[in-house]
């Protein structure tokens, strides 16, 4: 399916279900929502692949018994990742309405020195790309 046509009728789904507003602001920022929900997918992708090379980690740790100091180390900070992924997309795929306070949970959490996103998400050229995304987002619905 064409990208377009599929954007349309995600929107069309969006404002059915009530969301008029929320699709105007998507469609008056086209270019930005784009970057970040696929930034949004890439970082995605970015987790999946290091969860299938700590996969395949374990599986050698589990047929060799022993793995390098590097694997280990991976997979520790991968199971870590795991865990705040489910740790932050229970609660606000349970809870309506409660995904729109992930950005403000995960701000409060930095101010406090607590990193809540997986590291794929904590690359900081993409994080300034995001924070310069949502910035232009909000001075123009400032205006």
């Amino acid at each position: 399916m064409p990208k377009k046509k599929w954007l349309s009728e995600e929107l069309k789904h969006l404002e059915n279900k009530g969301s008029k507003e929320f699709v105007r602001k998507l469609q008056s920022n086209k270019e930005k929502s784009l970057k970040a929900i696929q930034l949004l997918f890439e970082n995605l992708g970015q987790e999946a692949r290091e969860t299938q090379d700590a996969s395949k980690i374990m599986v050698k740790y589990l047929k060799e018994g022993n793995i390098s100091k590097e694997e280990e180390k991976e997979l520790k900070s991968q199971i870590v990742d795991i865990f705040k992924a489910v740790g932050l997309g229970v609660p606000f795929v349970l809870i309506p309405g409660s995904s729109l306070l992930l950005p403000f949970l995960v701000k409060m959490a930095e101010k406090k020195g607590i990193n809540l996103l997986p590291t794929a998400f904590n690359d900081s050229e993409k994080k300034n790309e995001i924070e310069s995304t949502q910035s232009n987002i909000t001075d123009e619905e400032n205006k």
